[in-house]
């Protein structure tokens, strides 16, 4: 990114200021937030770096060292809350997200430690989220419980709770080039059974989405901007196996997650939204309003939570079809964006989230998320006050400002590099010629039929109380 005197400043500070062996406050962490934020972002740093600041790859173990006491005796979930005083967690339920988006962080510090245990403890946690008996198959329920391993409930979901297990299902069999077909064949279960049970398109518009389906056997007509990283998933696995029906789908997928964003008057897109297909608008919650239907008779879907919190989503799989595709279609659409950010949420030299992206009058929200840094301003090259100066001003810094959307292809190529979840490249080896197995894998039943089990599935990405539907 060309920030290197900024770079230096911050791996001082990592070396000498920070303790992760100790907290200061007795509050729980999150397993899943510090791996993806923490734990990929020095790993990331260490690796960008070709490897020249050992202090990062030190701390990033000091870490796991902690984390690795989420894993209780033989538990192979680990649970997804810890203090780090008492190195005890917090014994609660979790979801498969929590407990499936670990791998290509700790494979990575095995990699550069030598310390096989760190894979080991993630990937045996994905392996029994994947191969426990699902709701439908290759699909798990959302809610999972560490002590047991066993599923909690029976809500399936691309969105949150559930979405970067999908994830990391495929994009772990990519940076590890195991010979090992478990993950990309459980990810390929996934898709082929989400195309025959959760596929819709909506009846005004014809926009493609991924509806939920709830412990009673029903579709919820239900879209978030959390689950429109789908599009960008399908499109990295169909590209990896050369499948253009999931490529085909995942553009699909991309252009109806960005008509959310097309169709406010601010051009940013809500966080929660649903949709009425040729089978219903049961979304599990109220029937849409008469002004829902107004707004669906226009673009296609209707908003349920209007607030923007600064979420990636939609522009991530938008840089991804742009990566894949070439058609400059998707730049356009990131130019779009970041001109509404900039007219709507800059405040006082940072950017704010909006109550109600619908209302080119809305309030702003009182905080700037982290993943903001972490990932839209990483996708996306955002024009600010400055580069209003002279042509040379200008061109000099668009050179040394131009990020993944915007930057040359190669740079951060998607043939040399894994994104985790928080947007921090990974390196990968050389790809392989082939990846699964070439079938799709039974599902996990042993003869028996999937029961709900009762208990309390943890909220998700609630971003400070405002999902109220």
């Amino acid at each position: 990114m060309g920030l290197d005197g900024y770079f230096a400043e911050a791996v001082d500070f990592v070396a000498n200021k920070i303790d992760f062996s100790k907290s200061q406050t007795p509050d729980a962490v999150s397993v899943f937030e510090t791996t993806i934020r923490y734990l990929g972002g020095l790993l990331s740093a260490y690796e960008l770096s070709d490897q020249k600041y050992p202090a990062l790859l030190k701390k990033a173990t000091q870490v796991a060292d902690k984390i690795a006491f989420a894993w209780v005796g033989v538990n192979d979930v680990p649970f997804g809350y810890l203090n780090f005083t008492t190195n005890k967690p917090k014994i609660a339920t979790s979801n498969i997200a929590e407990a499936g988006t670990l791998t290509l962080e700790w494979a990575t510090l095995s990699k550069y430690t030598g310390n096989d245990t760190y894979r080991q403890l993630t990937e045996k946690s994905v392996r029994r989220v994947a191969s426990q008996v699902a709701p439908l198959p290759g699909l798990p329920a959302q809610g999972i419980d560490p002590s047991s391993g066993t599923p909690v409930g029976g809500y399936v979901t691309w969105g949150g709770g559930s979405d970067s297990y999908f994830e990391y299902l495929i994009k772990y069999a990519r940076l590890a080039n195991t010979a090992d077909p478990f993950f990309v064949n459980k990810w390929s279960l996934a898709v082929d059974s989400s195309i025959r049970t959760l596929l819709r398109t909506s009846t005004v518009g014809n926009h493609v989405y991924l509806a939920d389906y709830d412990s009673s056997k029903k579709i919820l007509h239900v879209g978030s901007h959390l689950a429109c990283f789908y599009g960008g998933n399908w499109l990295f696995g169909g590209r990896l196996l050369n499948n253009q029906t999931i490529v085909k789908i995942g553009l699909d997928l991309v252009d109806a997650c960005w008509n959310t964003y097309a169709s406010t008057a601010t051009g940013i897109g809500p966080e929660a939204f649903a949709f009425i297909s040729d089978d219903g608008d049961y979304t599990g919650g109220v029937k849409p309003t008469a002004d829902n239907l107004r707004f669906n008779a226009e673009h296609g879907f209707y908003i349920t939570s209007s607030a923007y919190i600064l979420r990636p989503e939609v522009l991530e799989s938008n840089f991804m079809a742009w990566r894949v595709t070439g058609d400059t279609k998707y730049l356009d659409r990131a130019q779009s964006a970041i001109e509404s950010f900039n007219k709507f949420l800059s405040v006082n030299g940072a950017y704010a989230g909006l109550w109600d992206v619908n209302n080119v009058n809305s309030a702003r929200i009182n905080d700037m998320e982290s993943f903001w840094f972490a990932e839209v301003l990483k996708y996306l090259f955002v024009a600010t006050q400055p580069f209003e100066q002279s042509r040379a001003y200008l061109t000099t810094l668009v050179i040394r400002y131009r990020y993944l959307t915007f930057d040359d292809p190669e740079h951060i190529s998607l043939d040399k590099y894994v994104f985790n979840t928080e947007a921090h490249p990974l390196k990968a080896p050389a790809p392989k010629e082939s990846y699964g197995s070439g079938r799709l894998p039974s599902p996990t039943s042993n003869g028996q039929a999937f029961q709900v089990t009762d208990g309390e599935v943890p909220e998700v990405s609630q971003g400070r109380g405002i999902l109220s539907l």
